[in-house]
C-alpha cells in the first residue's frame, strides 16, 4: 500500500510538494494512453472520466465491495452483486455504473484504517500488473494518494482481496468543515494493466449521516 500515517492536518497534506509539473483532465483527455504517473500530477478530483468503459477489454468487473473498520472489525459499508445478476456490457454511452456517492456518520473522520475488500473477476485473457491509485480530495486540495496492487490474474477467475486505508489525521476544525460539506469530498480510481490506464471510476462523500 503508500506511505504509512503522517503526522498534521489536512494542509500539511495540501502543501506537499511533488517534483513532477501539474497537469489537467483536459491535457490528459488527449493523451493516446494514460500512465500512472499522469493521474498523479492531477491537483484537481476529475470531472469526467480519462478513459471510456470499452477500454476495459479485460473484462475486470468488480462484484462485490466491503468497509470494515481494521481497528474493531466492525463493517462500515457492504455491497454486492447477486450471484445471478448478468455480467456487465460496456456501454459507452452510460456512465452511471461508474460514480457513486457514500453517506457516513460524522465519526467515520475519526477513522485511522479501514480496509477495503473487494470480490472482482476477470475476462478470458490473464490480467498482469493490475493496479489502482485512488486520489482523495477535499475541495480541489489533495487529501492523499493510495496505491494498490492486485498483482496476477488467472484467465476466468474471480478473485477475493483486501487493502488497507490509512487516513490522513484531521484537525476537529477541518473535521466540522467537512460535515458541514456533503460531497465536496471526491475520490477517482483509476485502474491499470501493465502501466495503461483501463477503468476509471469516481465517487462523492458526506459525512453527515445519523
Amino acid at each position: 500500500m503508500s506511505s504509512g500515517k503522517k503526522k498534521g492536518g489536512l494542509a500539511a497534506f495540501a502543501k506537499k510538494k511533488t517534483a513532477a509539473a501539474a497537469v489537467t483532465e483536459a491535457e490528459l483527455l488527449v493523451k493516446p494512453a494514460i500512465t500512472v504517473e499522469d493521474v498523479m500530477r492531477l491537483r484537481e478530483p476529475c470531472a469526467g472520466y480519462l478513459c471510456k468503459p470499452t477500454d476495459n477489454t479485460f473484462g475486470v468487473e468488480f462484484t462485490a465491495f466491503k468497509l470494515r473498520d481494521a481497528g474493531s472489525g466492525a463493517t462500515l459499508f457492504e455491497v454486492a452483486k447477486p450471484d445471478d445478476a448478468p455480467a456487465d456490457v460496456p456501454d459507452d454511452s452510460d456512465d452511471s455504473g461508474r460514480f457513486v456517492q457514500y453517506q457516513f456518520p460524522p465519526a467515520f473522520l475519526q477513522l485511522r484504517q479501514v480496509g477495503a475488500t473487494v470480490t472482482f473477476q476477470v475476462g478470458d485473457a490473464p490480467v498482469t500488473n493490475l493496479k489502482m491509485v485512488e486520489r482523495h480530495f477535499y475541495k480541489d486540495r489533495l487529501l492523499k494518494s493510495f496505491d494498490f496492487d492486485f498483482g496476477f490474474c488467472i484467465p476466468g477467475s474471480k478473485n477475493t482481496i483486501e487493502h488497507i486505508y490509512e487516513f490522513p489525521t484531521l484537525t476537529e476544525a477541518e473535521c466540522k468543515d467537512m460535515i458541514a460539506s456533503p460531497f465536496e469530498t471526491k475520490s477517482d480510481s483509476f485502474y491499470f494493466v501493465d502501466g495503461k490506464l483501463i477503468m476509471h471510476n469516481r465517487a462523492e462523500y458526506a459525512y453527515d449521516a445519523e
